[in-house]
């Protein structure tokens, strides 16, 4: 795989950047319509305040510091990308949210999926974290209530099939699809006010909820933005607040128990919003070199280093086509 930036290569201290071109010299801008045609590659959301979000998209083989803007309506979070072309992101304006998807060409209006206004969709105030299918069909994403309890629901992309997965016995978080697509891997709490320190996969047909995890280690207290499932299914990378304070993202083993839990970014700096990058590799949003930065790293790492690769991108996810 090409590298994004020229300065790929460097490491990442605790404290923030080592040898690097410094952040201030580049041309961070605001984005722009311009940039290379997305295949695979990065989303993320670049503005100040909700009236200027807006997602934005970098291609493997482009530059990161002119990225194809999708968006510019403003408005957007926990943008997603699939593999056959489509960007979900969770739209607020005022007391409204929508999940909505946007081609990955940025040609195009943006199309809601489903509101919290929708027939059907019962105590929806807000929606977070939407997660692809394998196939690109169908978007998991939690549903938060009025009483701060969060439901997973789904949709297909063609705006039909909205339901509810999960009732509210657990809090549901951020969730992730299996490999094979028929369940995915959630973070769950007892209630609205406890942490995601549980993990249950969920059955997309059945519902039916299986805790494969009571905790998430010795120093992770609960998961904060992304749970993701590796390309085979072996190992589940997260976000998670630390008994030291902080957040730093973790991987453990997939199997009928999750467990091995590491940490695999060291302390120093806020990591959130892990992806896989393949097999072994994953990349993550840090504020290290004092700003919001995408950063990768190997799967496999003890509280290691990253290295920047894509600058001024919050919320990031990795995907597009294989």
């Amino acid at each position: 795989m090409k590298a994004l930036w020229s300065i790929l290569g460097c490491a990442v201290v605790a404290v923030g950047l080592a040898a690097c071109e410094p952040l201030d010299d580049l041309d961070l801008g605001g984005g722009g319509t311009g940039g290379t045609a997305f295949s695979r590659g990065y989303v993320f959301i670049r503005g100040d305040s909700n009236s200027d979000r807006n997602v934005y998209a970098v291609d493997d083989n482009g530059d990161p510091n002119s990225p194809l803007q999708l968006t510019t309506q403003g408005g957007a979070y926990h943008p997603t990308v699939s593999r056959n072309g489509l960007v979900a992101f969770v739209f607020k304006s005022g007391s409204t949210a929508e999940l909505r998807v946007v081609p990955t060409t940025g040609q195009g209006t943006p199309s809601t999926l489903v509101a919290n206004t929708s027939t059907g969709c019962t105590d929806c105030r807000d929606f977070r974290y939407p997660t692809f299918s394998p196939d690109g069909r169908t978007i998991v994403f939690t549903v938060v209530g009025g009483s701060g309890s969060g439901r997973l629901a789904r949709v297909n992309t063609d705006a039909s099939g909205f339901t509810f997965l999960t009732n509210t016995a657990s809090v549901y978080g951020p969730a992730s699809f299996m490999p094979d697509g028929l369940s995915v891997l959630s973070a769950a709490a007892s209630s609205s006010n406890g942490n995601f320190n549980t993990l249950i996969e969920v059955n997309m047909m059945s519902g039916t909820a299986t805790t494969r995890s009571f905790s998430l280690g010795n120093t992770a207290i609960s998961v904060v933005s992304r749970i993701t499932v590796s390309p085979d299914g072996s190992k589940v990378a997260f976000d998670a607040r630390t008994s030291s304070g902080g957040t730093r993202v973790f991987v453990g083993d997939v199997g009928q128990i999750i467990s091995n839990f590491t940490q695999v970014t060291q302390a120093g700096a806020e990591d959130t919003y892990p992806s896989w990058r393949g097999a072994t590799e994953l990349s993550y949003l840090s504020d290290a070199g004092g700003g919001d930065n995408i950063y990768r790293i190997n799967a496999t790492a003890v509280r290691g280093s990253g290295s920047l690769i894509v600058p001024k991108a919050m919320e990031p996810a990795y995907g597009g086509s294989l």
